[in-house]
């Protein structure tokens, strides 16, 4: 089983869909859990903001849609998201497969209130996902960016001038607002989890270009809307590419993490 966060327009990449609510320690999922196949591969969907984009980044019930995976007996997460550049050189309509992030939210962010557990997070992103997701999407002719750290700010609003401005300072190639704490409760389940990003904006501009004009709803929901087919296909052909068994050390994540 492979786990899928995204968009509710990906319903329609499902053959055979079935829906199914999964009680969690965590509440409910943000959506009913949409069970089917892609490219002959058993698959499950959860759209990450709900059904009709309710729930705010900063509400989305994280806990409880990684868990439901996990229920599910999903051994991976792959993920899309929109996301703001913070170069030059990475511009709207690429694609960015992250590597590194760096946490700039204040949510809940594991399952293990009761216990002293210490995950490492310092290969946050699963390298074999990371690769199928970046061969792809080269394969299928898209500009992309085989690594990069994404900061993940709490939303939902976007970023000042001055916040950008420390981001870049510091290195930082992308901004969302939803990759957190995705990847460290995957993780924590000894789930596989890789994140391929659409870029859609400037963030809030670009000193070197006074003609790009900061992020808006209306700006980044149309390149993503532009992209949204790719982003697609992309998904299509990565799933029959994601190896039956691990290899990977995501699924001995918990080895010696328990105090």
């Amino acid at each position: 089983m492979i786990g899928i966060f995204g968009g509710s327009g990906f319903y329609s990449l499902m053959e055979s869909a079935k829906e199914k609510m999964i009680q969690t320690p965590y509440g409910n999922t943000s959506s009913p859990v949409r069970i089917g196949k892609i490219a002959g591969r058993d698959v499950a969907f959860i759209a990450r903001h709900g059904a009709k984009h309710e729930y705010p980044p900063h509400k989305v019930p994280f806990r409880a849609n990684v868990w439901a995976m996990k229920e599910l007996g999903a051994e991976c997460i792959i993920t899309t998201t929109a996301c703001g550049s913070l170069k030059k050189e990475i511009m709207p309509g690429d694609f960015i497969v992250p590597d590194q992030f760096f946490n700039a939210t204040r949510r809940k962010d594991t399952f293990y209130d009761a216990e002293t557990v210490h995950i490492s997070a310092h290969e946050p992103y699963c390298p074999v996902l990371r690769k199928i997701l970046s061969e792809t999407a080269a394969k299928n002719g898209f500009r992309v960016h085989p690594s990069g750290t994404v900061v993940v700010i709490q939303g939902p609003r976007f970023s000042s001038r001055a916040e950008s401005a420390f981001f870049r300072s510091q290195g930082f190639d992308i901004i969302n607002m939803t990759q957190y704490p995705e990847v460290v409760l995957a993780r924590e389940l000894e789930m596989c989890y890789a994140s391929v990003s659409i870029v859609t904006d400037y963030d809030v501009g670009l000193h070197s270009d006074p003609s790009i004009p900061p992020v808006s709803t209306e700006n980044y929901l149309s390149v993503f809307k532009q992209n949204v087919e790719k982003v697609k296909k992309l998904i299509v052909d990565a799933v029959p590419c994601v190896p039956e068994s691990r290899a990977c050390a995501c699924k001995d994540a918990l080895d010696g993490a328990k105090i």
